[in-house]
């Protein structure tokens, strides 16, 4: 054998790797597909500047002025205004279990007080458990009123409108009014943690098993396909849950994360969430040939998982069809719950909609990877 340098020799190598490569079609989907996803959901999915906001009006008072101040805010597209007017306490419910980013309430008299000059309030209450979602939006609210004042208020009250305190703009931000960053961050990292490791380590039990050759010993023990899967699966959601202790205790001593709400209901959450996780890893397990394969799947859900999940992003920024996958992904509700339960105090009743698509993806997956279990080596 030569040991000389041989370029023919590295040429082989090299067309012996990329043949490789061909024939391994995930790392192939990989190569092509990341970059792809990365330029599409970074170009057209993530906004920072969301508009279209959910908004619900209170009003006491629905004389010309309240009805320009309400056309101002949906034209400026920052708000889209519910029909109808809300009662307090459907606009309380509303953001409660989060239907409502904006409620505005317009108090009796305000067009008469405003016609006297003795600035009348009009309060805002936001659901500021995403600062970066409502921050834009109440940020340009003064000029908004300011352009629809000096529309309404003309003539002998001109001078009026061109008053910057015309109207005394009470702004409340609610469930984390001084805007703290950690406290939107932490609970979505519970989540993004979570999927991340659960969904890994799962997906590594059946390719573990079939790369030492343990496989046939699995097979030769008397237990169906659901005992092996729960057998699987169980352990690691113990560990899931050892984990969010950890990140729970963190986030109290850490960053001093308000818990306004039930442990309990917290604890079930977590619980359908991790459920899901494990079996949807045990499922990649059941179709990857070996551990390479099960990490690149992973990494494959990964990625959309943190960009459309309302994590790193203002969900509602979002245009619809992003949407509708982000709401599709198991840890968009799961985000949603916890920020609810820490931040707003939300209990199961608000939380409904979070926890059903929960259950259903559980089942779903759950019955895909019986489905796809191999009692037999390929």
């Amino acid at each position: 054998m030569s040991a000389g340098f041989s370029l023919s020799r590295i040429l082989a190598l090299m067309m012996k790797e990329f043949i490789q490569m061909r024939r391994d079609r995930l790392t192939f989907a990989m190569i092509i597909g990341i970059p792809i996803i990365q330029l599409v959901l970074f170009g057209y999915a993530i906004n920072l500047d969301p508009k279209r906001l959910p908004t619900l009006i209170v009003s006491a008072d629905s004389g010309p002025a309240t009805r320009t101040i309400v056309a101002a805010m949906e034209a400026s597209g920052y708000f889209s205004v519910a029909p109808g007017l809300a009662s307090e306490a459907q606009a309380n419910e509303a953001l409660v279990d989060g239907s409502a980013s904006y409620v505005i309430t317009i108090p009796p008299g305000f067009e008469r007080d405003l016609v006297r000059g003795t600035r009348p309030q009009l309060l805002v209450e936001a659901d500021a458990t995403d600062p970066a979602a409502t921050s834009n939006a109440l940020g340009a609210l003064p000029q908004i009123l300011s352009s629809a004042l000096a529309r309404e208020l003309t003539g002998p009250l001109s001078t009026q409108a061109s008053r910057a305190t015309a109207v005394d703009l009470v702004i409340q931000r609610r469930y984390n009014p001084e805007g703290i960053t950690a406290y939107n961050i932490v609970p979505g990292l519970l989540g993004t943690i979570l999927t991340m490791t659960t969904i890994l380590m799962t997906a590594l039990a059946l390719t573990r098993e079939i790369e030492r050759g343990t496989m046939e010993n699995l097979m030769a023990m008397p237990a169906t396909p659901f005992e092996i899967m729960i057998g699987k699966i169980v352990p690691y959601i113990g560990f899931g849950l050892v984990q969010v202790a950890v990140i729970l205790v963190c986030a109290q001593i850490l960053f001093h994360v308000p818990m306004m709400g039930s442990f309990v209901v917290l604890l079930g959450v977590t619980f359908l969430f991790i459920g899901c996780n494990v079996t949807l890893g045990y499922t990649f397990s059941t179709i990857a040939r070996n551990q390479m394969q099960a990490m690149q799947m992973t990494f494959f859900w990964f990625l959309p998982s943190i960009l459309l999940s309302g994590f790193m992003f203002p969900f509602r920024g979002m245009p619809d069809w992003a949407q509708v996958i982000g709401s599709a992904l198991p840890i968009t509700h799961y985000i949603r719950s916890v920020r609810g339960i820490m931040l707003k105090g939300s209990g199961p009743s608000d939380l409904v909609n979070e926890i059903w698509p929960l259950v259903t993806f559980w089942l779903a997956v759950g019955a895909l990877a019986l489905f796809r279990y191999r009692r037999t080596l390929d």
